[in-house]
């Protein structure tokens, strides 16, 4: 796999990453293929992160850097918003100023807390926590529907303090069929991000049995991102999403431009 869908640069509170550099890393590693997906995080509760993007300065930026660089790779503008049921207008009035080609969908806070932090656990056991999250994706796809993929869809396991206690899929199939089910009816997809890799998992996010059953309830959407927020982990552990994308019965993988879908056979 060639295209990497999920990465972030200096325009995310949380990277220190030079656009340039991440480009020359992806054209070193053979990639002919990249979207900047920075975080769009409004509200966020943390003081420590900026997450709420200059989407002007954004998107020029990566707009002058895709013209530089189109004879060598082909760079799309993407966005990873932050999604909480009552950011659905102010997030589409970010999004809808720019021609994005992509847009990922992501739960990183649930009723005010986000998981990254061990605060959020130390009030809750795993299976509470994972319920309040999967409960909250349901929440958000009331109202929030302007994006392309839903991100990391359970982003919660990368962070618990209790990673010897495994994630069954079959322990929330309920929460989660509901989620994929919606997300397939409303014409949206799913990433599988090989951050969970880096986090300890042994797996992406989500985990296999959840992109497995995505598949069988129809799903056809499927992005590849690292969710790179420094150079070296740029594509990192595409050769084992490509293994999982196979062992869970897709032929193809999914890019985007000007937030339409295109399929690449694996």
């Amino acid at each position: 796999m060639i295209s990497d869908f999920h990465m972030h640069s200096k325009f995310s509170g949380d990277s220190e990453a030079d656009p340039n550099e991440i480009i020359s890393t992806a054209i070193s590693r053979g990639m002919n293929c990249i979207c900047f997906t920075d975080h769009l995080d409004l509200d966020y509760p943390e003081p420590d992160c900026d997450f709420d993007l200059d989407v002007d300065s954004y998107y020029d930026n990566i707009n002058i850097l895709r013209e530089n660089y189109s004879d060598r790779l082909d760079i799309r503008i993407g966005i990873e918003t932050g999604l909480e049921p009552h950011l659905a207008k102010r997030l589409d009035e970010k999004i809808n100023r720019h021609d994005f080609d992509f847009i990922i969908g992501s739960s990183h806070i649930v009723n005010g807390m986000d998981p990254y932090y061990k605060s959020f656990f130390d009030t809750r056991t795993n299976k509470e926590a994972y319920t309040e999250y999967f409960t909250s994706i349901l929440e958000c796809l009331e109202t929030c529907h302007n994006f392309d993929v839903y991100g990391h869809l359970d982003y919660v396991i990368r962070y618990t303090p209790y990673k010897d206690q495994k994630f069954y899929y079959s322990d929330y199939s309920d929460m989660i069929d509901e989620i994929l089910k919606r997300l397939i009816t409303s014409g949206k997809g799913i990433e599988i991000n090989t951050g969970g890799y880096a986090a300890g998992l042994n797996a992406p996010n989500p985990s296999p049995d959840i992109i497995r059953r995505y598949r069988e309830l129809g799903g056809e959407i499927i992005t590849v991102g690292s969710d790179a927020h420094t150079t070296d982990r740029i594509g990192a552990d595409f050769d084992k999403a490509e293994a999982v994308l196979k062992e869970c019965g897709f032929k193809y993988y999914t890019v985007f431009k000007n937030r339409k879908p295109q399929f690449i056979p694996l």
